[in-house]
């Protein structure tokens, strides 16, 4: 029992540091677009993203896990993953920040969704009434009738599904490739992207004194806050992080409230802790599924 405390504490701490990472790289987000269109926040973000990589990959001389290998499945998951990234930063712009992070929770609900058409999962009744538990959420956040649908709300929602669809690619390529590669190929196919995507008007704005901390924060919050969920999954089970991650959006909403001075809408906090409800319905009862195929397993050797 106090060997779980400890565990727990460790993955709340590992916790508190993406939601540190997310938070911030949405404030930085915002603060750039006075600046920055989102094409050129997702460039400078991946120049910065490959320096990071090279230097752990060479650190830890891991370059020979670079490979070319499934590099058009590579290409397809950056494409999807460049154009969730872009919805995103543009809705932490355009409607409140604990709206954006609401919707973005529905990312697990739309991998609920594809996974059958696209990794050829079985869905099971408890994942379609998860997945219905989680849709009710998103109507309770965007009210549509009450108040009318913005772009900022279609976009955020947008970007979960494109999250969504990353996961899904991420899948399938972690079958055959090495972090290290996805992270890669992550950084420079998404460089190359933002560079063509923000050329394309011949029009690029160069870093200032001012931008240039904040699009560095972009590009370091976007790897750390990724780099600490694996890290609090590799410690604690995900019926235990999906909770904690659940704090994004109070501490998200309070800093809205602060800095922008962003209302307190409580209609927002039903619906996210409706879609936290589908999400950890699904997250229990595959984790019940999971075990007693795990404690019935044959020991390996040693």
């Amino acid at each position: 029992m106090q060997q779980d405390k400890v565990q727990i504490g460790k993955a709340a701490l590992w916790m508190t540091g993406a939601i540190a990472s997310f938070s911030s790289m949405a404030i930085a987000g915002r603060e750039l677009s006075a600046v920055h269109d989102t094409f050129e926040i997702m460039m400078y973000r991946s120049f910065v993203g490959i320096l990071i990589v090279s230097l752990v990959l060479t650190a830890t001389s891991k370059w020979a896990q670079i490979s070319t290998r499934n590099l058009g499945l590579h290409a397809v998951r950056n494409a999807v993953h460049f154009t969730g990234q872009n919805l995103w930063f543009y809705a932490v712009t355009a409607i409140p920040l604990a709206q954006v992070f609401a919707l973005e929770f529905t990312q697990p609900l739309w991998v609920i969704v594809l996974s059958p058409l696209l990794l050829g999962e079985r869905m099971t009744p408890v994942r379609v009434i998860a997945a219905i538990i989680g849709f009710i959420g998103i109507l309770i956040v965007a009210r549509p009738g009450a108040t009318p649908i913005s772009l900022g709300v279609a976009t955020a929602a947008a970007s979960a599904i494109f999250f969504a669809l990353t996961t899904i690619s991420t899948k399938r390529l972690t079958r055959t490739a090495s972090i290290g590669c996805i992270m890669f190929w992550l950084t420079v196919m998404q460089a190359v992207l933002g560079l063509v995507a923000s050329g394309f008007d011949g029009q690029i704005t160069l870093p200032s004194m001012q931008t240039a901390p904040y699009l560095i924060l972009v590009g370091l919050a976007g790897l750390l806050a990724h780099f600490c969920i694996t890290n609090a999954l590799a410690i604690a089970p995900a019926t235990v992080v999906v909770p904690i991650d659940f704090v994004r959006l109070p501490t998200i909403a309070v800093l809205g409230m602060l800095i922008y001075h962003e209302p307190l809408d409580l209609w927002v906090f039903v619906g996210a802790f409706v879609i936290l409800a589908g999400n950890y319905l699904n997250i229990y009862t595959e984790t019940v599924r999971i075990l007693p195929e795990r404690n019935t397993s044959p020991t390996q050797p040693m």
